[in-house]
């Protein structure tokens, strides 16, 4: 097994020497399917939280771009490893496609803003997260039909904060100094707003987001259905969208 592993880096480092000389196409197709598994990885905790109407293969062919963007820029001189920052090129370019295709309906929408709103509103008055009772209240429909909304809001949540709630961006990304301040700052706001969590929220937040770990394993570890798991997700998402929305309201 050990001899397998080194042969298997002797084998990718050839690749890269061989690539860093030539620049040659072949060698970069090598390399990149060498690395393709990276980009199924990261594919599948993305599809997690999407619509079924998503396009796995166009979500797969967006993050192979992205691996081939990668493996150009990458500079070997750099101490980051090439899995840490290919991993944020394809999740990157995998957002970015999500992004492009407007794939939430309108409908979906105008249910995003008036539960965004009302959390806004809530918590904004009472200083502390909103308990259900309290939100439906807010909107006048029934547990039950907060339930459902939450439910079908969670495909909704993937995309806004998942480039800030990754601990290696910064280091990984070719910021100017400015932008990495910004960066900096904006997470420093986030890890205030996460540890204002209810407790759960704050555990799923963490294990999805820093310990990489899908909804099913969370729910696992929680002993909860996926379901409730995906729920606590999106309504952590929603408070956290409220709580920089009111640090924005502060500061202008």
């Amino acid at each position: 097994m050990l001899t397998a592993e080194k042969d298997n880096t002797a084998y990718v480092d050839s690749l890269w020497q061989k690539y860093h000389r030539q620049k040659s196409i072949d060698t970069r197709n090598e390399l990149a399917e060498y690395y393709l598994p990276l980009v199924k990885l990261v594919a599948g905790r993305l599809a997690i939280s999407l619509p079924s109407h998503v396009d796995k293969e166009d979500l797969l062919s967006s993050g192979f771009f992205g691996l081939l963007d990668a493996i150009d820029r990458y500079d070997s001189q750099r101490k980051n490893k090439f899995e840490t920052y290919a991993g944020v090129r394809v999740r990157g370019a995998m957002l970015d496609y999500l992004r492009s295709k407007d794939w939430v309906p309108v409908t979906m929408r105008q249910k995003i803003r008036r539960y965004e709103q009302a959390v806004y509103e809530l918590e904004n008055e009472l200083g502390r997260p909103a308990r259900d009772e309290e939100l439906a209240a807010r909107l006048g429909i029934s547990l039950t039909e907060l339930s459902d909304i939450i439910s079908q809001l969670n495909t909704a949540t993937v995309i806004p904060l998942e480039e800030y709630l990754r601990s290696d961006t910064a280091e990984s990304m070719e910021m100017s100094p400015v932008e990495s301040v910004e960066f900096r700052e904006l997470q420093d706001i986030l890890a205030q707003a996460i540890d204002r969590l209810p407790e759960k929220e704050k555990t799923v937040i963490s294990l999805y987001y820093y310990e990489d770990l899908t909804l099913k394993e969370i729910s696992l570890i929680m002993h909860l259905t996926e379901a409730r798991i995906s729920q606590m997700h999106t309504k952590a998402v929603f408070r956290l969208r409220g709580y920089l929305a009111r640090m924005k309201a502060s500061i202008l």
